[in-house]
């Protein structure tokens, strides 16, 4: 859950989604609004993205989720590696990136080649670069990454790629409605997004950080023509044209007009604020951890999202403990803790949910082993 802990923002979501509980965004001439609706927030997530200016055809389109728009990103990269001439297309991830490239190879008849992470829980790039073979179709970057927070090195991701004439996605599902408004603020963002060379789609979840409710993602592509390896059409049957450009038949028109009235209503400077709010909650929390001592946040977090580690702390019972004082927590396998998500409505239980954190840890505290990460 992504709460912004703004009452009038949710107020206008509710007005919103009432207003278009029964529409159907499949038919854009039955449902002109929905399509200008979608239209625009696709522009504009274009445009705080840095889509090239001169592209003037269809920047992308909306799915029901961050999966939805990494299963269409994969299927487009998989249209155009067999159009030119890969019969068995690969895709290149690392071992953190999302579960839905896994899918999208389990679905569409892909190869997933997972390279190892660094010491900080990066995608290694010297790996990647030995992974790439002539049968790669995308190379994917996560910014950032979901079990760790971390920004994948995606200059370099994006260089590989473009040298084997592979795609490149940028998998910024969580970060992308976070990472524009925190290079606003002025924190140190590593280059991401469409102004890196080769990076040829971005994934980005309206329904985390932008604060719509679930169901609203959108699938950005950098050049005009790519739009069209991720539609389909069909006409062979009795009622005509079918068209659709997700997996997705009937769409629901509520997370659309969401997306729109949030995304116009906050704006750039109200998205700002709330990163600015959700930083400031984060700061807390990380120096919350800091004084523990004894664990450590893996690798260097950019964001709102902490993965937690401990040689002498059992994470997993802390976990336990704080969901008997009303917190989940969820668990990491790699390297074995605990993964907060942040959000700019913590701000309101923030003392409570340090004090909680502490003591946790202090029933928890016994030796149980493990690595410990820095």
């Amino acid at each position: 859950m992504y709460p912004s802990g703004r009452p009038d923002v949710e107020q206008l979501i509710v007005e919103v989604n009432s207003r278009y509980l029964f529409g159907n965004a499949l038919n854009p001439f039955r449902f002109p609004e929905l399509a200008a609706l979608e239209s625009e927030v696709v522009q504009a997530l274009a445009s705080l993205l840095h889509r090239p200016d001169d592209r003037s055809g269809p920047a992308g389109a909306m799915t029901s989720g961050g999966t939805e728009s990494i299963l269409m990103s994969m299927l487009a990269h998989r249209e155009r590696a067999r159009a030119g001439g890969i019969e068995h297309p690969q895709i290149v991830a690392a071992r953190s990136a999302h579960p839905a490239y896994a899918k999208a190879a389990h679905y569409f008849g892909l190869e997933l080649v997972q390279v190892p992470l660094d010491d900080r829980c990066r995608a290694e790039p010297a790996a990647v670069r030995e992974a790439v073979t002539d049968r790669t179709a995308v190379v994917v970057a996560s910014a950032f990454t979901y079990p760790h927070g971390v920004m994948d090195p995606v200059e370099e991701i994006a260089r590989i790629a473009a040298e084997a004439g592979a795609g490149c996605h940028v998998d910024a599902c969580i970060g992308g409605m976070v990472l524009p408004f925190l290079e606003r603020l002025g924190h140190d963002v590593p280059p991401w997004d469409f102004r890196v060379p080769g990076v040829t789609a971005i994934s980005v979840d309206v329904h985390k950080y932008g604060y719509v409710p679930k169901g609203a993602s959108v699938l950005l592509h950098r050049d005009d023509d790519w739009f069209g390896h991720q539609g389909f059409l069909y006409d062979q049957w009795p009622a005509g044209l079918y068209g659709s450009a997700a997996m997705a038949g009937a769409r629901p028109a509520a997370p659309v007009a969401c997306s729109w009235a949030v995304v116009n209503y906050l704006g750039i400077d109200g998205y700002t604020e709330l990163v600015r709010g959700l930083m400031e909650v984060t700061a807390t929390v990380r120096s919350a951890v800091a004084d523990l001592g004894d664990i450590a946040i893996v690798g260097e977090p950019i964001g709102p999202v902490l993965a937690l580690v401990s040689g002498t702390v059992d994470l997993y019972g802390v976990g336990d403990a704080m969901a008997e004082r009303g917190w989940y927590l969820n668990r990491n396998v790699e390297p074995r803790g605990l993964h907060l998500m942040l959000s700019p409505a913590h701000s309101r239980v923030l003392d409570q949910l340090v004090t909680d954190l502490r003591a946790a840890v202090a029933e928890r505290r016994v030796g149980v082993g493990g690595a410990r990460y820095s």
